[in-house]
């Protein structure tokens, strides 16, 4: 729960509310006006890698009874997205770099906005390339949940939905963005299916 919370606070609460879709100057302008809460943003993103690459251990040693095969997919492709997500903290960093330290060479403040904003885009794009692996992770762990009979079966079909959703969302973005829209509102089932799954984890496993 921890991770979810982490996640959307910083992605939605925090840079939602600084970031101006398709105005580099505005977004600019709130960052400079807040880096304290840009920061926090960051601060949430590596407390929620932390977080996640320790689940992909303990979901490891809990599911590894259930088929060693599915637990090495799970695990290796969890943590391969925590690497994706941790390498685009860089482009956040970048934008702060370039709206709160000094002019860069005399840059013009137009072009430092301009810069940040590509910074921006290029973290969201990396977050969207990372799901791709997060969805084989998704399919595999669903396919733990029903093979071991620890958990409703109903999750194991809520994780494969969920992987198929983020999958479609990340390809649909690199082929045919202007199609996105139609992806997005199915993202509901990706969130529906973490929580939970994060609910059942807590309960714990209940062998059937």
């Amino acid at each position: 729960m921890g991770i979810i919370a982490a996640g959307l606070s910083a992605e939605i609460a925090i840079r939602g509310s600084l970031v101006v879709p398709g105005d580099a100057a505005a977004t600019a302008a709130a960052i400079r006006g807040a880096p304290g809460l840009f920061g926090l943003g960051l601060v949430l993103d590596m407390a929620m890698l932390l977080a996640d690459v320790g689940l992909a251990v303990a979901l490891y040693l809990l599911f590894r009874p259930a088929g060693i095969g599915l637990v090495l997919v799970a695990t290796a492709f969890r943590l391969v997205q925590a690497a994706v997500l941790a390498g685009g903290l860089i482009h956040l960093l970048g934008a702060r770099l370039l709206l709160t330290a000094p002019a860069h060479g005399g840059m013009p403040p137009d072009m430092q906005a301009t810069l940040a904003m590509l910074h921006l885009e290029m973290h969201a794009q990396r977050y969207d390339l990372g799901l791709v692996f997060f969805a084989v992770c998704c399919a595999a762990l669903g396919a733990l949940v029903i093979r071991s009979g620890w958990f409703p079966a109903a999750l194991g079909w809520l994780l494969w939905a969920a992987a198929a959703v983020y999958m479609t969302g990340s390809l649909t973005l690199v082929l045919a963005p202007d199609l996105l829209p139609l992806v997005q509102p199915f993202y509901a089932i990706c969130i529906l299916a973490e929580i939970g799954f994060a609910v059942l984890l807590l309960r714990g496993p209940r062998p059937g």
